[in-house]
């Protein structure tokens, strides 16, 4: 079986792209001058497609064409890497090769710059991996570095942990970056600790009513989403009962 190069990816996203869609994403992606995406550059090709696409090239797709979509300056390349590589990761039982996968994320992780990138791909291959092997440090310490891509991988890749109901690595990434400057941080760690309510809604009302004075209003708002309306008032105003 042949294996797939960058260019017959590159020509079907291409065959389904949409100017409309281009121009779209380009605003939503947040890629004027100042902006946290400033000069990303778009094909317009929705995420549906993208999958339809990465389903039909899964099988004959190499590590080395992966690397040639990320470094492709076009944000659909590098999101349909992410959907290559996750895919790849979880069908591997193999575990040197699951290894190996994990390396080659964080070894290119510059290239996960934009917020659906991280958010895609980080808790379904570091995340599992960071549980299923018992590594957190993985994350912690992309929790720690000054990039804030690498400090969204940090926390989003809780969510594997989450989903499990394991929150103690969930809140203690929260701590040390509950007051980043950046919204897209306020807005991860909002929504990692309204699914940690999901699963237990007594554990997020504790944890908020202890950190209420150090939450920025957005990670609170994100947080309480589920709560009933009256309880939701409550919280905002600071009252716990």
């Amino acid at each position: 079986m042949g294996s797939v190069d960058f260019r017959i990816i590159d020509d079907a996203l291409r065959a389904v792209a949409s100017e409309e869609k281009k121009m779209v994403y380009a605003r939503f992606f947040k890629t004027a001058k100042g902006e946290y995406a400033e000069g990303d550059l778009f094909i317009g090709v929705t995420v549906p497609l993208q999958r339809k696409i990465a389903k039909e090239f899964q099988k004959k797709i190499t590590l080395k064409t992966i690397v040639d979509l990320l470094n492709s300056e076009y944000h659909e390349h590098r999101h349909i890497a992410g959907i290559f590589l996750v895919e790849k990761f979880g069908k591997e039982k193999n575990k040197e090769n699951r290894k190996e996968i994990v390396d080659f994320y964080l070894a290119h992780k510059e290239r996960w710059n934009n917020w659906d990138l991280v958010d895609n791909t980080v808790y379904k291959i570091l995340g599992r991996y960071a549980l299923e092997e018992n590594r957190p440090e993985i994350l912690e310490q992309l929790s720690m570095e000054d990039n804030l891509w690498s400090k969204r991988m940090g926390i989003v890749g809780t969510m594997y942990f989450v989903k499990r109901g394991q929150f103690d690595l969930m809140e203690k990434l929260v701590l040390i970056n509950i007051q980043h400057p950046h919204d897209l941080m306020h807005k991860a760690n909002g929504w990692l600790l309204r699914e940690m309510g999901q699963k237990n809604e007594k554990r997020l009302y504790e944890f908020l009513e202890k950190h209420y004075s150090k939450l920025p209003r957005t990670t609170l708002r994100y947080a309480i989403e589920k709560f009933s309306p009256w309880v939701r008032q409550d919280i905002l105003k600071g009252i716990f009962r």
